[in-house]
């Protein structure tokens, strides 16, 4: 897919691994300059090297914790002192937590909004607006599968990107006729460290056969490049989105309360 001449920085949440590597590959490939995000600075600073061998670019990096209240703000900031212009967002980084709610560790479910909901908001609306002055711009958000029902077990995640989706799918009608799109990509089960950073990779999700984060990251960015509203990343997953659209919440959630049981 060819560079949008008028566009030609993109910056990337999580980019030191899984999709939002494997994005920042897909937009390295056709030449925008990066901006990448991560609080992983060794992960970084390697892929920054792998992606200079490979595609001839040195992107710029910003090592920060997006579970810190503020920390949309902060990249935002650094962004400006670097004197960039956003063409691009990608709206990857996030994790989720497995078990029970009332067990867990509610420092991480914190962790969890700020990262999966409150960062994602405040980069939207700092970069978001900067685009519709400019009357150009991009967006891409991550929500999930699990957007579409209740999670038991991953309540605290499946609720995250029920929000995503539906701030997104609201905002991308806000944004008609203001040159900016924005994009929700939903992936079901992909095959990166999500479950196990998530302590998840000993249940039934984790357990189950995963899609190719390459293949997911090229479903987000072609949706991407042409303005779509929404993707579904895998035509089951397309199935299984439509069925629960259709049957009861309850229902839904029930059956999908084993799914992240760990197993014994």
């Amino acid at each position: 897919m060819a560079n949008d001449l008028n566009l030609s920085v993109a910056l990337v949440t999580g980019a030191a691994s899984g999709i939002g590597q494997e994005l920042a590959h897909l937009l390295a490939k056709d030449q925008y300059q990066l901006i990448l995000v991560d609080q992983n600075p060794g992960g970084l600073q390697s892929f920054a090297q792998h992606l200079e061998q490979v595609h001839g670019i040195t992107p710029t990096l910003i090592t920060q914790d997006l579970g810190r209240p503020g920390a949309g703000r902060l990249v935002y900031d650094a962004v400006q002192r670097q004197g960039l212009q956003v063409d691009i967002l990608v709206n990857d980084a996030g994790f989720g937590l497995a078990g029970k709610f009332l067990e867990a560790n509610i420092d991480r479910h914190v962790e969890m909004i700020n990262t999966n909901i409150t960062t994602l908001m405040e980069l939207t609306f700092y970069f978001g607006r900067d685009m519709q002055q400019r009357g150009k711009g991009r967006i891409l958000q991550l929500a999930s599968l699990a957007a579409f029902q209740p999670t038991p077990n991953f309540a605290v995640y499946s609720a995250s990107k029920a929000f995503v989706l539906s701030f997104s799918e609201a905002l991308a009608e806000e944004f008609k006729e203001s040159g900016v799109t924005l994009t929700a990509l939903c992936p079901g089960a992909t095959d990166t460290n999500f479950f196990v950073a998530s302590d998840a990779e000993d249940t039934k999700e984790g357990q189950t056969s995963k899609a190719d984060p390459k293949q997911v990251a090229q479903d987000g960015y072609e949706a991407l490049m042409s303005g779509e509203a929404r993707v579904i990343s895998g035509f089951s997953n397309k199935l299984k989105a439509a069925m629960a659209n259709t049957l009861p919440d309850a229902w839904l959630a029930s059956v999908s309360k084993s799914q992240f049981e760990k197993q014994e």
